[in-house]
C-alpha cells in the first residue's frame, strides 16, 4: 500500500513495483484518512508511508499503525534535514526502514533507486516486527557479567594471555541494513567510552546519515560521527558511513587507522556497502580487528567478512533469533565467512572484551 499525497510519487512508485512479479500494489491513499478507509478492507503485507502529508502526518500515521493494525512500514521522505530527522523518530517508533522520495530528475538514476526501493520491500515483508522494538521483544539487557562470560566462553573465541594481545590499532567493523538502526542503538549506548575504535555500515540515504548519527551521538557515552575522509579511527570514536558513499578504511603512515569517503558504483546492490568497508578493513587492519555482520536482507558484507576472516581477524553474525531480517547473517554463516553466530544482547560484551585485549578498555 502506497500512501503519499502526491500523484506523481504514487504513480512512479506503482510503476516501478509493477516491473516485478514478487510486488503488487493492492492500493494507494493521497492521506492518512483515505488509508484508513481502505485498511478496514485490506492487509497489505507492507506499506510505503509518506511523512508530509495534509489532515494527518506521517508520523501520527506510523503510531497509529503501531499501536492498532501493527505492519512493516517503510517511511518515504525528502532529503530535508527536517524530515530525515524525523524519519529516525519513526524507525525508533518502529517503522523497518526509511527511503528518499523520487526526485523530479529521478530518470537520471532510475535504475539504482528503482533497485534500492525495490530490495527495501522485499526485507520489509521479511522482517520480524517482534524484532523491531528491541525494548519490548523480551532481548534481555546486559547486566549479568557472570552470565556474560559463560556465553563468551562457550560461544565466542577470543585470544587471551599476554602474548596473545592485539595491537592498540584495533578496529571493529560493523556492517548491517533492515533492523540495524534499532539494533544500534541497543548496542552502542551499552559501550564505555574506552572501548576500541568503530566503524559501521548501515544501509541507509544520503543526508539520513548524519540525523542517525546524531541521534546515537546524543544517547552514547561514545562519541558518533558520520564518516568525513580523513577522520582518525581511535577508542570511544564511533564514525557511521555517509548515505550514497562509500567508506574505507586505510592506515596513516603513523600507523593511526582512519577513513575515506569516496564515490563509485553500487557494490552488492549498495552504497555504502559493507562489503567495501570490511575488505579494507581486511587489507589495511589484518588480525587485529574484530568484524560484525547484523540484521538486514541480501548478502552484503558476506564476501567482505570471509576476507576478514583470512587474514586472521575474528568474525561474528548475529543470530537468527534476534534478526529483524536474517539475511545477511545467514550467508555469511552459510559461506563459512562468520566464525560463529552471537545474539544481539551479547555483543555490546564481545566489543567490551575484543577492546581490552586491544588495551583500549
Amino acid at each position: 500500500m502506497i500512501v503519499d499525497d502526491s500523484a506523481v510519487v504514487r504513480k512512479v512508485l506503482s510503476d516501478m513495483f509493477s516491473n516485478t512479479h514478487e510486488i503488487e500494489v493492492v492500493a494507494t491513499a493521497q492521506d492518512p484518512m483515505f488509508a484508513q478507509k481502505k485498511l478496514e478492507k485490506i492487509k497489505p503485507d507492507v506499506m510505503v508511508l509518506d511523512i508530509e502529508m495534509p489532515r494527518m502526518d506521517g508520523l501520527t500515521f506510523l503510531k497509529k499503525i503501531m499501536n492498532e493494525k501493527p505492519m512493516p512500514v517503510i517511511m518515504c521522505s525528502t532529503l530535508t534535514e527536517k524530515n530525515s530527522k524525523i524519519s529516525i523518530q519513526a524507525l525508533s517508533i518502529g517503522a523497518v526502514d526509511v527511503i528518499a522520495k523520487p526526485k523530479m530528475d529521478i530518470k537520471k538514476n532510475l535504475g539504482d533507486y528503482e533497485k534500492t526501493i525495490i530490495d527495501s520491500v522485499r526485507s520489509a515483508a521479511a522482517a520480524n516486527l517482534a524484532k523491531v522494538n528491541f525494548k519490548s521483544s523480551g532481548i534481555r539487557s546486559v547486566t549479568s557479567s557472570k552470565t556474560m562470560k559463560l556465553s563468551l566462553t562457550a560461544g565466542v573465541v577470543l585470544p587471551s594471555g599476554p602474548g596473545n594481545r592485539l595491537s592498540s590499532n584495533s578496529v571493529i567493523a560493523l556492517g548491517t541494513s533492515t533492523g540495524g538502526t534499532q539494533a544500534l542503538e541497543y548496542i552502542l549506548p551499552k559501550l564505555s567510552n574506552h572501548c576500541a575504535g568503530i566503524v559501521v555500515v548501515q544501509h541507509m540515504p544520503e543526508i539520513f546519515t548524519s540525523a542517525f548519527a546524531e541521534r546515537l551521538n546524543s544517547l552514547c557515552c561514545v562519541e558518533v560521527i558520520e564518516g568525513h575522509t580523513s577522520d582518525v579511527i581511535k577508542a570511544g570514536r564511533v564514525i557511521i558511513a555517509p548515505g550514497g558513499k562509500h567508506m574505507v578504511v586505510k592506515t596513516r603512515k603513523d600507523g593511526l587507522p582512519y577513513v575515506e569517503i569516496k564515490a563509485g558504483p553500487m557494490v552488492s546492490r549498495h552504497r555504502p556497502s559493507v562489503d567495501v568497508l570490511f575488505r579494507s578493513v581486511s587489507k589495511s587492519i589484518g588480525n587485529n580487528a574484530l568484524g560484525i555482520i547484523m540484521t538486514g536482507m541480501g548478502d552484503d558484507g558476506a564476501a567482505g567478512l570471509m576476507d576478514m576472516k583470512q587474514v586472521g581477524a575474528h568474525t561474528v553474525a548475529q543470530s537468527e533469533d534476534t534478526c529483524v531480517v536474517y539475511g545477511m547473517p545467514a550467508v555469511a554463516m552459510r559461506k563459512g565467512a562468520a566464525d560463529q553466530q552471537i545474539s544481539l544482547n551479547d555483543i555490546p560484551e564481545l566489543i567490551e572484551s575484543f577492546s581490552r585485549l586491544s588495551g583500549s578498555a
